[in-house]
């Protein structure tokens, strides 16, 4: 749509992929009528990214108080999708958001208030559990480990830095975003840390502004779950192999700051699928059960354990075989030693 459509320029664009969640996305874009921030400054650009659940029919019934724009492309992933909704924004500042969360109401006025103390930051707000949201263990071990980064941001044992780059709630300016090039959509998974490693080359600061909250309706089943982790142990090989980024040696050196048990289980089956398979199973069922039994924590390590497995068996395949992953390793950790207390400064990226 036209700028005439829409009248003045708004100041922010708030681009939010979306793929099958019909209902979620209803909940958020109902919740973006209730913020602070004068709805005519904002725009909102809905990216459906072949969706089948009838969003496409949502999208052309809603009346918003703010100017809504809905494109529809063949499923192309979240990176092209984004791409998509920054190419028709007209705000000077993007603030990316998925579809299955729900802002507070003063998000968009916390991202601008972000923007205007620095200098062309990308900043980067929160994604909480809400109260009494029904989810499984795993997807509850998610949020733990989210809530441990922001925690640490906010004790400043570290700073924000590119890996927290989580696009679930995140904003940067649009020039600055179409400086780096935006996504890259061979990406399925991490797209937005790769991104982020761009816009950190190019000089921007990533900035942890614990106000610009959302809230997070994450779900997905154990299948998806485990998904996760392989994809990003693969694209990060990717990223280091053809992009020069730091994301492997950074995995490499915190390799060695794991949980011995969690070290040997790595040494003992990766590479070795069958034994990975076995040890996904048993772990699965011990994290199902601990809640029960009242140990939490051992269910946070039975799931901490399947999340690195998966993590360096897919390393593995990625780089040909345990004995290449295993030097993969060596290398990174012994060419490099100068940067590991630096590592553990920085922080890690879990998953989201």
């Amino acid at each position: 749509m036209s700028e005439t459509e829409f009248g003045a320029a708004p100041r922010i664009s708030v681009v939010v992929p979306t793929f099958n969640r019909r209902a979620s996305l209803h909940r958020l874009l109902t919740a973006l009528a209730a913020q602070t921030y004068p709805t005519e400054r904002f725009e909102v650009i809905v990216v459906d990214d072949g969706s089948t659940d009838g969003t496409g029919q949502l999208l052309a019934s809603l009346r918003t108080p703010y100017a809504l724009q809905a494109i529809s492309q063949a499923n192309g992933g979240p990176a092209v999708a984004r791409n998509r909704g920054v190419a028709a924004a007209r705000g000077a500042l993007i603030v990316f958001l998925d579809d299955d969360v729900e802002p507070v109401p003063e998000l968009l006025a916390e991202h601008m208030d972000a923007h205007d103390a620095e200098s062309d930051p990308v900043v980067i707000g929160p994604m909480s559990p809400p109260a009494n949201w029904p989810r499984p263990v795993w997807v509850k071990w998610e949020e733990e480990m989210l809530q441990t980064q922001y925690r640490a941001m906010l004790a400043g044992e570290y700073s924000c830095t590119a890996r927290q780059f989580y696009t679930g709630n995140a904003s940067l300016s649009r020039a600055r975003f179409q400086q780096a090039g935006g996504f890259d959509g061979s990406f399925k998974r991490a797209e937005d840390v790769e991104l982020a490693y761009r816009l950190r080359d190019g000089g921007a600061t990533s900035v942890f502004n614990p106000r610009a909250e959302v809230w997070h309706f994450a779900s997905r089943s154990f299948a998806a779950w485990c998904r996760t982790p392989y994809q990003y142990g693969r694209h990060d090989v990717a990223m280091g192999r053809d992009k020069g980024h730091q994301a492997f040696s950074y995995a490499a050196h915190e390799f060695h700051d794991r949980h011995p048990l969690n070290r040997l289980l790595t040494w003992l089956c990766v590479g070795r699928p069958p034994l990975v398979v076995g040890a996904v199973f048993v772990l699965r069922i011990a994290a199902l059960a601990a809640p029960q039994l009242g140990a939490p924590r051992a269910a946070r390590f039975a799931l901490s354990g399947i999340f690195n497995l998966l993590y360096w068996q897919a390393v593995s395949d990625e780089l040909g075989g345990r004995a290449r992953m295993w030097r993969a390793i060596t290398m990174a950790v012994t060419t490099h030693l100068d940067v590991g207390p630096m590592l553990r400064r920085s922080g890690g990226r879990s998953c989201h």
